[in-house]
């Protein structure tokens, strides 16, 4: 990469000051912001939900080098929507409409894809476009179980592909700061990252099966997920608090959480201990197939800790929560928040150190982390949330269930990555596919 221009580039968008740019340059963390401008990167959207649109609408109004060529999802409501989004203004040709992935694959003039589906779909999709040839943004969580993460892992390495998980904070401008005074020793060696996720959530009572909407293609939605009637809970939005197709709290929102417990800690390997207990504190009848709350502590190799927690605020509850970390250092500890803020404090006396709160607030990652991704696939280069970051992140979340789902309490080799002594828990690092959807050989 030519470090000259990468540093214009900082240098021009950042809104930090010269100093802690060079001082980030330094410590290998500047990242530019704008994909080279030579022929548009050929993109395959696959999955045009919610979080899709936030992509799509971003690099439509970015003006982002990039041609969409294909919108695909199973509801075509969802690819009328992306079509509009996407607009004759933003490129002459419209994207060509399909629900079966597989054409998308097979257009060799694809360069990549990003991938917004449910859960169950990530890594089926994933692990066929890397052998297609494409490189592939995953939203988060790479893999709905553990296994998932290594073989894209694999594939990643096997066909050279490249890999970025949604991990977008990441990417933010606050962590690029507080990544810096972090690695400068400022409260010494960090040794416990303590994370928390605190939603909203309504409560919903479980409502009866019923009639998929015109047009979709429930069976494919389904995908490798087990059979079985529609319903309206188990589909759009609320389909990942159902072990078929999601990963509850921990894996949806709290994935990010973790993600930077991992990345304050500075972990490198997986956990060799996970503890996990959770419970109800919804009232009864609500209908998500996990806990309300989790606790996990995970305990690293060097004796380094990680300990997250999740609760359920409805609205009412919510006023001022925020979900974020903490880092506890030998010399200081550092409060993150998500919302873009964070506050160090130095000593036993936990006297004020430097703050981040106002500049910075609000800047979440997400078109930093997309523009590293589109310079990693011109420039063959790693992006921040690699397939190996990204497997390690989203064990934590596979970990922590299958803990919780077992015996609370279960010792990991972090080489051979499998549980010690207990069978029930390596059954759950994979899972069964329903044919023809499954895991490609």
């Amino acid at each position: 990469m030519d470090t000259a221009l990468t540093r214009r580039r900082f240098l021009e968008r950042s809104v930090e000051t010269v100093a802690v740019t060079a001082a980030l340059a330094k410590l290998g963390a500047v990242h530019s912001f704008a994909a080279e401008k030579t022929e548009p990167i050929r993109l395959g959207i696959i999955g045009c939900g919610g979080m899709m649109s936030g992509h799509v609408q971003g690099l439509v109004s970015r003006r982002e080098n990039v041609s969409i060529a294909w919108l695909c999802d199973v509801d075509p409501a969802h690819i009328d929507a992306m079509s509009k989004m996407v607009g004759r203004d933003f490129q002459a040709i419209a994207p060509q409409r399909t629900a079966d992935y597989e054409e998308v694959l097979k257009d060799k003039s694809v360069d990549a894809c990003i991938i917004a589906t449910p859960h169950h779909w990530h890594a089926p999709i994933a692990l066929k476009a890397m052998a297609a040839g494409k490189d592939v943004y995953i939203e988060k969580p790479i893999s709905h179980v553990y296994n998932e993460g290594q073989l894209i892992v694999e594939a990643a390495k096997k066909y050279g592909r490249v890999v970025q998980q949604g991990s977008q904070f990441r990417s933010s401008p606050v962590a690029d700061k507080a990544g810096l005074l972090l690695k400068s020793g400022i409260i010494g060696d960090v040794k416990v990252a303590r994370a928390w996720t605190a939603e909203s959530r309504t409560i919903e009572k479980a409502v009866p099966d019923g009639i998929a909407p015109a047009g979709v293609d429930y069976d494919r939605w389904l995908g490798p997920a087990p059979s079985r009637p529609f319903n309206s809970q188990r589909f759009h939005v609320s389909w990942r608090f159902f072990k078929d197709y999601g990963n509850g709290e921990i894996g949806d929102d709290g994935i990010h959480d973790l993600d930077l417990a991992a990345w304050g800690l500075g972990v490198d390997t997986f956990p060799k201990q996970i503890t996990a207990r959770g419970g109800r504190m919804l009232p009864e009848g609500h209908f998500s197939e996990y806990p309300d709350n989790m606790n996990v502590t995970y305990e690293y190799p060097d004796g380094r800790l990680l300990i997250y927690e999740n609760y359920p605020f409805t609205a009412y509850g919510l006023h001022g929560f925020d979900n974020g970390n903490v880092f506890y250092g030998t010399e200081g500890y550092m409060i993150f928040s998500r919302r873009g803020a964070f506050s160090v404090f130095q000593g036993q006396k936990g006297t004020p150190g430097p703050t981040e709160g106002k500049e910075l607030r609000g800047q979440k990652g997400y078109i930093q982390h997309m523009a590293e991704f589109l310079n990693a696939v011109r420039q063959r280069t790693p992006t921040r949330a690699s397939a190996e970051i990204a497997h390690r992140s989203c064990a934590l979340v596979h970990l922590g269930e299958i803990a919780l789902q077992t015996r609370g309490k279960l010792d990991f080799d972090p080489v051979t990555e499998r549980f010690v002594d207990c069978d029930e828990a390596n059954k759950l690092l994979t899972k069964e596919y329903r044919e023809p959807y499954g895991i490609p050989v």
